[in-house]
This record gives C-alpha cells, structure tokens and sequence, in this order.
C-alpha cells in the first residue's frame, strides 16, 4: 500500500501499472472525492525540456477528447518535480491479459472489440490526435464488456519527442506500423494498420510476426506479409480475413480511414451475426451526416445521370476552350507558386543559417528546422550506409543563409535497394566476384575449405540465395581447395620378398615405381632399399621405388674355357655392364 498525497490532493492507494514510460497507481481525488488513476512520469525524462513540453501539450489535447471508449483525462500536473496525468479510473483486465487467459476470440466477439477501439480512434483522429502505440496492453476490458483505449495521454508525445530518444524507435514492435519500423511520417493510419495487428492476434490468438530481436520483428512488418488468417481459424468469414488484410496493408493509402472502418466493421458483424448493438436500424426521418462513402455514391449517382443525357444537349467539357485556358492558367501559377514558396519569405528582413541535420532520425530533424522557421519537405532515398529514418543529405546544405520559411528538402534513408540475393555455388570465384560488383554488392570475407568441387569453386555463400537483401550488403563466399588428400606412413620392406613389399606398399595406399636390381649379397628378389625411406609420412598415391638383390655370382670353374674367358677379359666385365644396363633402365 502507497501512502502518499500527490500535489495535495491525489492520495495514491497502490501501484497497479508501471511501463517503460510511466508508473500507474490507483488514487483518491480527495477534492472530488473519486477514484482516478494517477500516471506518473519516470523521473528520467524529467531534464528532457523538450519532451516535457510536447508530454503537457498532447496530454492536454487527450483531455479534450470525449467518447465511451477513450479513458478520459481528467488532469495534467507537476509536483515535486515530476510529471503527472489524471485519468479515469477502469476496473477490469487488459485485451493481452484476456487472450492469454482464453486464447483466441470469438470471430463476433473480436469484431465487436474492434468496432469499439476503431470508433475510439476516429474520435482521437478527428481531434488531430494520433495514438502510436495501439495494442492490446492498453485496451481494457469493462466486465460490462465495454473496451476502453488508454495511454492517449503521452502517446504522441512518446513518439515524436522520443523516437530518437538513445538512437531507439519508441513503441510495441509487434504492433509497429511499417511506417513507425521504418521512422517514416506517421498518420492516423499507422493507429489502423496497429488495430488490425490487434484484430488478428484476437482471431488467431496469436501476433502475425514474431522474432527473436526487436530489429528482426521491425523488419518483418515492413517486408513480410502475415501468414492467412484461415491457417488459424477454419471457415472464418472472408469478409472478415479481407478485412485484415485491408487494415494491414503496407501502404498506408490502401488501408482504410479510421471512420470508414467503423462502418466498415459493422458490415462484417452484420454478414457474420445479423444486426449488432452497434449498427441500429436505418431511420429514414432521423437527422444525420452523410459519410464520406454515403456522399461519393450520390456524387456517382448524379454523374452518371448526367451521363445519361443526350450527346447533343453538352459537349465534353474537357474540350473547350474554357478548360485549356484554366488549365494553362492553373499549371502556370502553380508554376510561379511553387518557386514563390519555395525560397521563402523573400522579402523579410529576416535571414537564417540553415541547421545541420544529416545523421538525424527524420522527426527530429523535421522538428529542428521548423523551430528554425523553415518549411520541410521529405524525400526517400535507397542509401545501404545511412539507418533506415535517418537524414542523408540536404537542399539547401547546412551553413546556407536563406530566407524565413525556405523550403529546405530532407533526404531520408530507406536503406539499401532491396533485391534478391543470387546463386553463386558452382560460379568460379573470380565470376562470383563479378556477378556482385555488377549488382551492386560488396564481397566481403572469402574463405577456401577442401570438397569434392574443383578448386576455385564457390561452395557457399552468406546471405544465402533468395534472401531479400540491400544494394551495397557485404557478400561472404566460401571457395573450395578441392579435395583434401589423406597422409600415411612409408612401410619398411627392405628385406621383403619383392612381391610381398608391392602388397604391403599398395595397402597403405601408395603406389610402387621403378624396381632396380642390384648385385648383393641378400637372397635374390628381397628388397635392399627403399625410397623414401620407411616411415616418412607422405600424401597418399606417392610413388615408392624399390632396390632388389639378384644375388652373389658363383666362383669362376678352372680350365681352358676359364682362362680363355679371363683372358678375353673373363665373364667379370660383360656381368658388371649387365647390372650396369638393368641400373639404366
């Protein structure tokens, strides 16, 4: 139990909340004697002038905004020297707390939750109030069962005044918009895109993209699509999968305002479950607004009635001269219009160096040179050495001295051009090399390891073929030395019968060369030496060559043909020739 009065008239009761932005306690309102919920700001932020500044004005812009499904803001403060927001109090459970207890919803239920959440941002919207952070820790659940969408109080603050707060994104990854993942401009639609994150996890009772880091779940919501939701839920309503998938669009013009997907919603319920508590009757008698799709059909409508009309009574409008002179007139002052503005108040007095904002993350960039009184304009650029968000370069360039309300184009990293990672096993590595330097990227480390494929080539690589990667990505290959060969030892055979050295050769895998012979006084045909020498460890296949004994010659016999032979020079020198001969050979 808290036993504190905050600024003299909040007593907290206990903690029932705390987040990486704020501490939630449940307190007395002892002036109005309620109980409210107290969101106290984590004294880091507390120094950041700039993002307690943007916290107290957005918080106050939430307290504006009345609707049943928004918890409201009741009071925005500082006491001793922390800030705080005043909210109604909500008993109940959070949306995550009721899917992890009862797993995935009810395809009526889940569509009821949503109607409520997406009427709730078409209220904030309307307010000009984007919420950044929809998901389903801050959706509670009433046990009447009505939803109440909380944390509009900082929400936009958070993300504008934080993204770059330590280089970091702000926000839920698993239900970050495209847009947020790749620190884009974010619209209403980005709360859109964040509902049907939620609506999914409802149906399917789990979230459509998941990661082991924060940075490869970011990734997946800007280039993967989730798996259908029919792999969950069998036989669930097309309508309803459609509808998904329109609120999870990549990009933000295809998915559907905040307004129009209440209706939309409504359509659903009453094709999956009749008429809802939500979609009344049509009165024709009772006062209304036409929506914005009721006035287009109308406008269609008249159209094509005028269409309608015989050819004779009008000709195409688009023909006359009245429309190519407005036409001219309209292209030429646009012309003028656009140069007028975008060198700023040329006539003031009032001159300004231009800030430097390449490095920054766009928003605070943006932010940067507003405060300057300079007007900013966007562009994307593929940029593989630049963050995804962050300032590439500028026009005018920093230092410049320009007129108030310059227009002043930011350059916008989206990262490297993304392409598909080719095959290079099998290419040659000076090939490989090529095919990547021709594409745009870089060969990183090459490593050589033996195979069975023929040295120099590639065997591997890394990131592997198909992958999804940037123009100016580092490529590692790996490149094959071919086969590795195998060491043994050289077996002693000297003293070995000629043939058993040839077996004991051959099976340690070596092969037998050139066999000499040689005068000696060992039985002939056994082995005298050897080369190389037995026990040298070689490659295997070396070739052994091999000195074999014929023998000791017999004493010379007495008598004529004895001394005849000696006197001719005997049968000693023809023998040594001989063996002389057999050497050569």
């Amino acid at each position: 139990m808290v036993e504190r009065v905050l600024d003299g008239r909040y007593a907290l009761e206990m903690l029932i909340g705390s987040g990486g932005m704020a501490d939630v306690y449940r307190a007395k309102d002892q002036l109005l004697e309620r109980t409210v919920a107290v969101k106290i700001l984590h004294q880091q932020y507390e120094n950041d002038t700039e993002f307690i500044a943007r916290f107290q004005r957005e918080a106050k812009a939430a307290a504006r905004i009345t609707h049943p499904n928004i918890v409201n803001v009741y009071d925005v403060g500082v006491a001793e020297g922390r800030h705080y927001i005043v909210m109604e109090y909500v008993p109940g459970r959070t949306l995550k707390e009721r899917i992890k207890e009862e797993g995935a919803l009810p395809v009526p239920e889940a569509l009821r939750i949503a109607r409520q959440i997406a009427g709730a941002l078409a209220q904030a919207h309307l307010n000009r109030l984007v919420h950044c952070d929809i998901k389903p820790h801050n959706i509670l659940v009433m046990p009447d069962g009505t939803v109440k969408v909380a944390d509009f109080g900082i929400a936009r603050a958070v993300t504008e005044s934080t993204m770059t707060y330590n280089d970091s994104i702000m926000g839920s990854v698993h239900y970050f918009s495209p847009e947020q993942a790749s620190g884009t401009t974010i619209t209403p639609k980005s709360d859109v895109y964040s509902l049907g994150i939620v609506l999914y996890e409802m149906l399917a009772g789990r979230v459509p993209f998941d990661g082991n880091t924060a940075v490869s779940i970011a990734r997946k919501h800007i280039d993967e699509e989730p798996a259908p939701l029919r792999g969950f839920v069998p036989g669930i309503p097309p309508v309803v999968e459609a509808l998904v998938t329109r609120m999870m669009a990549k990009d933000p013009v295809q998915r559907p305002a905040s307004s129009a997907l209440v209706q939309d919603i409504v359509r659903a319920e009453q094709l999956v479950g009749g008429e809802t508590a939500g979609a009344p009757a049509f009165d024709p008698d009772a006062t209304r607004v036409l929506t914005a799709e009721e006035a287009q059909e109308i406008s269609s409508i008249s159209d094509a009635e005028e269409d309608d009309a015989p050819a004779q009574e009008k000709k195409p409008f688009f023909r006359t001269k009245k429309f190519i002179f407005g036409l001219v007139l309209v292209l030429i002052l646009g012309f003028f219009t656009g140069i007028f503005l975008s060198f700023g108040k040329f006539w003031s007095s009032v001159e300004i160096t231009v800030p430097d904002v390449t490095g920054k993350q766009m928003t605070l960039a943006r932010q940067i040179l507003e405060d300057q009184h300079l007007r900013v304009s966007v562009a994307e650029t593929f940029d593989a050495d630049v963050p995804v968000g962050v300032v590439v370069s500028q026009s005018p360039e920093a230092g410049t001295t320009v007129k108030e309300e310059r227009m002043i184009t930011i350059y916008v990293s989206k990262g490297g051009e993304e392409m598909e990672m080719p095959n290079l096993r099998g290419l040659k590595q000076t090939d490989a090399i090529d095919r990547l330097q021709k594409m745009g990227l870089r060969v990183g480390s090459s490593y050589e390891t033996f195979s069975d494929e023929e040295v120099g080539t590639v065997i591997s690589q890394d990131p592997r073929s198909g992958t999804r990667i940037s123009k100016g990505q580092s490529v590692d290959i790996t490149v094959s030395k071919g086969q590795k060969v195998k060491k043994t030892n050289v077996p002693n055979v000297k003293g070995v019968p000629v043939d058993r050295a040839r077996s004991m050769i051959e099976e340690s895998n070596l092969k037998v060369g050139s066999v000499a012979q040689e005068e000696n006084n060992q039985a002939a045909g056994t082995v005298i030496s050897q080369s190389p020498a037995a026990g040298t460890e070689v490659d295997e296949g070396t070739v052994v060559r091999l000195t074999v004994s014929e023998g000791s010659k017999s004493a010379p016999k007495k008598g004529k043909d004895t001394k005849n032979s000696d006197a001719k020079g005997g049968d000693k020198a023809p023998s040594a020739r001989r063996i002389q001969t057999e050497k050569t050979e």
